[in-house]
């Protein structure tokens, strides 16, 4: 067999890199579902021929990008702001992190991707609406955080390989009048983890209040 020509190898593998974020970029404008992104993004990664990955695209169409309008005023901090819900969205951390703080608008599907890298979503200062709001994650030798506010009810569970998802949030009961995050996905030699902190508070400092009302009930 032909020993692989060390440049060609390389823009290989920037192509394969530059479809994969194509893709999801376009499973944001919901151009693909979930099932056809996940199946595309394997072929992907499996692929050694450019004209392969030209056609994982060549039958997405590019969306127009709507006209801007004025920009909006700026928020104060901690004050959840209204928003028209998108129905997908995608954060990707490949080789590098990616976050969403702040009053940020999540979608009603949001899919993440890590690849050798990490992201953390923080849903402290979001107004997430009734019902249901899922996040799924693919993390390969990366992982993703997500910080929540105590009363936001939270369902985790994934499948992970030499890796885990991690679930510290205090149980509670799913009401279909109340808000609830949905966190599902898949982990090989990586991780998710899904903890509670109040606005503003670092993880040591969650921590220390986690032990001192650890502590506080023992002594009643």
């Amino acid at each position: 067999m032909a020993e692989q020509n060390p440049g060609t190898e390389a823009t290989l593998r920037e192509q394969r890199e530059r479809t994969i974020d194509r893709l999801c970029e376009l499973f944001a404008q919901d151009q693909l579902t979930l099932e056809e992104l996940e199946r595309r993004i394997d072929v992907a990664e499996r692929s050694r021929d450019p004209g392969e990955l030209g056609q994982l695209l060549a039958d997405l169409q590019p969306r127009t990008p709507a006209v801007a309008g004025p920009a909006p005023v700026p928020a104060p901090r901690y004050v959840p702001l209204p928003f028209e819900r998108k129905q997908n969205s995608a954060v990707l951390a490949i080789m590098g992190g990616a976050e969403r703080r702040g009053p940020w608008h999540p979608a009603e599907h949001t899919f993440v991707l890590c690849v050798m890298g990490g992201s953390e979503l923080d849903f402290r200062e979001v107004a997430l609406p009734s019902g249901e709001t899922e996040v799924f994650i693919i993390a390969i030798m990366g992982g993703c955080d997500i910080i929540v506010p105590p009363e936001l009810a939270v369902d985790v569970s994934g499948l992970a390989i030499m890796g885990g998802f991690g679930h510290r949030s205090p149980a509670t009961t799913p009401r279909p009048d109340l808000p609830l995050l949905r966190v599902h996905g898949f982990a090989m030699m990586g991780g998710v983890d899904v903890s509670v902190r109040l606005p503003g508070e670092t993880a040591k400092e969650a921590k220390r209040r986690e032990r001192d009302e650890r502590r506080a009930r023992r002594n009643r």
